[in-house]
């Protein structure tokens, strides 16, 4: 499994970077892939549906444009004969021109996708929106997969604690369940967001894994944290979380330079575990 906060369209040579992605994702063949961040420019031309191959609507009235970044990935892997399976969620207006969502990718058909409300505004226009996008495949018909963007600890409006409660409590009809993306919590802080989601009894796969790197996601000062850090030496802030305890035999750090070009603000993290 593989999750990237893409901050898709907003990256300098985003077209080179995207082929980097793609690349890396034909030679990886993860078999889900969570996305975050995933963005298409408002104005841009609608995708007819008909050449929406491999899609998988979460939502009614959900329109996919031209530029969209997860439709635009999926076409240059069938280009790499890949295919990918997949479904986008736009949550908010990004920088004012983007329709910003969430999606994911499978290797197998998509059975059933879950939308989640976690945030207590729902706004199109407010940033501040949060929700998850989830989804269960045929090859894993027993567990969901959720893309997953939190807001941080101490927001005064939309709190991570509150965030957090709902999905805790939405996850507790489900049994098997991974919980992939950007939870905007280091984990090396404590008596925050990390330690109320191990407190709720998630499990971390980097901690879980038989083999792992340092696991660090953002290298330096990002959009979102200008305003909290002026100084990082790296943070692990993009996780992926089980319902129960796995058999993780390896948790690392992907497109930071080292282990693939770097795509995004964000390093990916990508695990392997045994069913």
């Amino acid at each position: 499994m593989l999750t990237l906060n893409t901050h898709s369209l907003v990256e300098k040579n985003y077209i080179r970077k995207l082929a980097d992605f793609v690349d890396a994702i034909s030679l990886e063949k993860p078999d889900v892939i969570a996305l975050q961040e995933v963005n298409q420019t408002c104005c841009e031309a609608e995708v007819p549906a008909k050449e929406l191959s491999g899609y998988c609507t979460c939502h009614d009235g959900v329109v996919i444009r031209k530029d969209n970044h997860v439709w635009n990935a999926v076409k240059q892997l069938q280009d790499k004969g890949e295919t990918y399976y997949w479904t986008w969620l736009p949550k908010k207006k990004g920088y004012d021109k983007y329709d910003e969502g969430i999606a994911l990718m499978s290797r197998s058909p998509i059975r059933k996708t879950d939308v989640v409300q976690v945030s207590e505004v729902d706004d199109y226009n407010n940033w501040k929106t949060r929700k998850l996008l989830g989804i269960c495949t045929e090859a894993l018909s027993e567990e969901w997969f959720y893309s997953v963007h939190y807001g941080w600890w101490n927001d005064a409006e939309e709190p991570f604690q509150g965030q957090w409660e709902k999905t805790n409590s939405h996850m507790k009809k489900k049994e098997a369940v991974w919980l992939m993306g950007d939870f905007n919590s280091p984990a090396e802080v404590r008596k925050e967001g990390y330690d109320q989601i191990t407190t709720a009894g998630w499990m971390d796969s980097f901690l879980l894994a038989s083999r792992a790197d340092n696991g660090i996601t953002v290298g330096e000062v990002i959009d979102g944290w200008k305003e909290k850090i002026t100084d990082t030496n790296g943070m692990r802030i993009d996780q992926i979380w089980c319902k129960r305890r796995e058999k993780v035999t390896r948790s690392q750090v992907i497109f930071n330079g080292r282990n693939y070009p770097v795509v995004s603000d964000h390093y990916g993290v990508m695990i392997e575990y045994e069913r």
